[in-house]
């Protein structure tokens, strides 16, 4: 049975009814057409208007089996969830077939972070006389100094750049966009960058707009961003398992550490809820737990 016309539907309900992200779409699609490519494996002859709860139950153990995080378990019941809404509210079924999915729980995990020596040391580490070095210390700083998501950073555009008002404007997750202060140090080079090395390239059509540009005149992709961190990381010896969303959580975990209210921290990361804000109070109460046992006289 031919999926792809419910998933093309579903597609332009994702982004003009419910107005997501394009991550955000894309990731949705992403589990959707694994839940497709399962079915036309297992169940060739069935489609979305017929799926049964026990089938798609089979599905989630097969995910199960082949050994995917729990974390992912509950994204790809999420997806199946609304998708399955979507069919009913499109007059395509009128069961709900997702209903008796179970998300399983998720155990917290901490989030890596960098101290500030360690962040330092990467930054240093750039070299400035290589043609991209400018650009890759002013990403870092941008990523630590503002707590951005790498996606913030990658579709960052000229014009969202206030710097009378020392400010910046970002267009995070389900489009929603927030304005986040800019110290003087990440103003000053982030000038600097456009005016002697951005400006400097020849953008291709339709990049003209954006700030970070690779030596085509394209705007960078994640897996670019990625592989600088790594690289660095791995140059300036250290063996943290780290990824360019570590700064975003230095960035939260060292304000919480210096006294700022969780209320601040969630407006400049853009979390809708303070729910998800408060993971950052639990590695600073991991961080206080290895000072304890380190420092006190009566550790043991």
């Amino acid at each position: 049975m031919n999926w792809e016309p419910f998933i093309e539907d579903y597609t332009n309900y994702l982004k003009l009814e419910k107005g997501l992200a394009e991550n955000s779409v894309e990731n949705y699609i992403r589990d959707i057409k694994k839940v497709k490519n399962y079915f036309e494996q297992y169940y060739p002859e069935i489609s979305p208007i017929n799926i049964r709860a026990d089938q798609l139950s089979r599905f989630l153990y097969s995910t199960v089996k082949e050994g995917y995080s729990e974390r992912t378990q509950a994204r790809f019941i999420s997806t199946i969830k609304s998708f399955c809404k979507f069919l009913i509210m499109e007059n395509h079924r009128t069961d709900y077939p997702g209903k008796l999915l179970e998300t399983p729980r998720i155990s917290k995990k901490l989030p890596n972070t960098l101290t500030l020596k360690e962040i330092n040391i990467l930054i240093d580490g750039i070299n400035l006389d290589e043609s991209e070095g400018e650009r890759n210390r002013l990403m870092l700083e941008l990523l630590y100094s503002c707590g951005l998501r790498v996606s913030e950073i990658i579709h960052l555009k000229l014009y969202d750049l206030h710097f009378d008002e020392n400010y910046i404007s970002v267009l995070g997750k389900d489009n929603k966009r927030r304005l986040i202060p800019i110290n003087q140090y990440c103003q000053t080079i982030l000038e600097h960058y456009i005016k002697n090395t951005r400006n400097k390239l020849m953008p291709k059509r339709k990049h003209e707009d954006y700030v970070f540009l690779n030596r085509r005149g394209e705007k960078l992709s994640r897996v670019i961003i990625f592989t600088i961190v790594r690289n660095l990381a791995e140059k300036a010896g250290i063996s943290k398992l780290i990824s360019q969303h570590t700064f975003r959580h230095s960035f939260a975990t060292h304000l919480l550490e210096s006294g700022a209210d969780l209320h601040s921290i969630q407006q400049l990361l853009g979390h809708q809820s303070i729910t998800t804000t408060k993971i950052y109070t639990h590695a600073t109460i991991e961080h206080l737990r290895e000072v304890i046992l380190k420092h006190h006289p009566r550790k043991r």
